[in-house]
């Protein structure tokens, strides 16, 4: 491929931070395997992604949002004539940025993006990155598109499993070299057993209160505790003062995950892909508790892990303080049993998975444009 050929690639997807954190992951590897290429990102106007995006020095244009209606509703009857108006801006995209091939990570932005790149013949790449498919991105695999997935148990068309994109502060971490940095820097002990407990930036209620019921066992096992908390969700005794017990520390919110990785023997965390995914690729030793709403996908996104002996999972409605004290602090005391299971969690991680979804975007829009030099030659 011409590496000086002029390259345009649209990336859509957002709503949450599962969609733009690879995204963006994404962009960056392209612009560092092909520094001249342009990049747009299409998101819609309410999503985490008009914040983000721009954030990260990546252009983001938006279309209308266009949620499919789960059940019969006057939104419903609404939908062909909205999805229509969204597929004609999407268009617009396209054909305003030239693109050469449509990315797609799911997220309501996808559909409208998949159907005008089909109409105009322009190659459409595919992430799914959980392990149940997202209805956008079963669209896309029906229209013909190339599919990527972060799992391999993923099943989407003719999928390559090429891993989870992620930042590569977190993709290029040495645990084991960062842990006294980010143990000081997070106001942790050095030497203790540590637990890190986070529900992601929104905080997760359930897992909150039983860790704020069994934060005096794990202080009398001798046991270290990050909390975070998540934002607007700090923890507090019966008086309304914020909760405290020895080696216990609690925190809204932190940035950068990595630091989190690091710092942590045990990390108790939701089953989001991304979290999944990134336990594995720094190897991390984990407990699940899925996300008791939804389609399960959460849990489907852990079952890999956890048969491979590198996290323990739990149901929401199972996980309390009696289970730390059976489970978590016997785990956290036992240092070969948190090694295996690092060992068990590095042998699943893909760390490259930036870098393999870049190489693919750029074969796919190679043989795009050298189908249309073939085709303008014999005319």
């Amino acid at each position: 491929m011409n590496t000086e050929s002029p390259l345009s690639v649209v990336l859509a997807g957002g709503g949450t931070a599962g969609h733009i954190s690879p995204l963006l992951a994404i962009a960056g590897a392209l612009r560092q395997t092909r520094p001249a290429v342009k990049l747009v990102a299409v998101g819609t106007p309410g999503g985490m992604e008009t914040r983000l995006v721009p954030a990260a020095g990546l252009d983001l244009v938006t279309i209308s949002r266009v949620p499919l209606p789960r059940k019969p509703s006057a939104d419903l009857l609404r939908l062909p004539g909205r999805l229509a108006g969204a597929v004609k801006q999407a268009g617009v995209i396209l054909e305003g940025a030239g693109a050469d091939v449509l990315v797609g990570v799911g997220g309501y932005v996808c559909t409208p993006m998949y159907l005008a790149a089909r109409r105009r013949k322009i190659p459409i790449v595919v992430h799914e990155a959980n392990t149940r498919p997202g209805l956008a991105n079963r669209v896309g695999a029906f229209l013909g598109a190339h599919v990527a997935v972060a799992f391999a148990a993923t099943k989407l068309g003719r999928a390559q499993h090429v891993g989870m994109p992620m930042r590569p502060e977190i993709s290029g971490l040495d645990r084991a070299a960062a842990r006294a940095g980010a143990r000081q820097s997070l106001g942790l002990d050095q030497d203790k057993p540590t637990l890190v407990v986070t529900g992601g930036s929104s905080g997760a209620q359930s897992i909150n209160r039983s860790l704020a019921a069994a934060v005096g066992a794990l202080a009398d096992s001798g046991v270290q505790t990050l909390h975070i908390t998540g934002r607007g969700k700090s923890v507090h005794d019966a008086d309304g003062t914020p909760l405290a017990a020895p080696g216990y520390r609690q925190v809204e919110y932190v940035d950068g995950m990595e630091t989190v990785y690091a710092a942590a023997d045990l990390l108790l965390a939701r089953a989001g892909a991304a979290t999944v995914c990134e336990v594995a690729a720094v190897g991390v030793p984990a407990v699940f508790v899925p996300l008791p709403i939804g389609n399960g996908e959460q849990a489907l996104n852990a079952a890999g892990l956890v048969a491979a002996g590198g996290a323990l999972l739990v149901d929401d409605k199972e996980f309390s303080a009696d289970w730390i004290s059976q489970h978590i602090i016997p785990a956290l005391l036992d240092k070969d049993r948190l090694a295996e299971m690092a060992a068990s969690s590095r042998h699943l991680g893909i760390r490259d998975a930036d870098r393999r979804m870049a190489d693919l975007i750029l074969d796919v829009a190679s043989s795009a444009q050298h189908s249309r030099s073939q085709h303008v030659r014999k005319q």
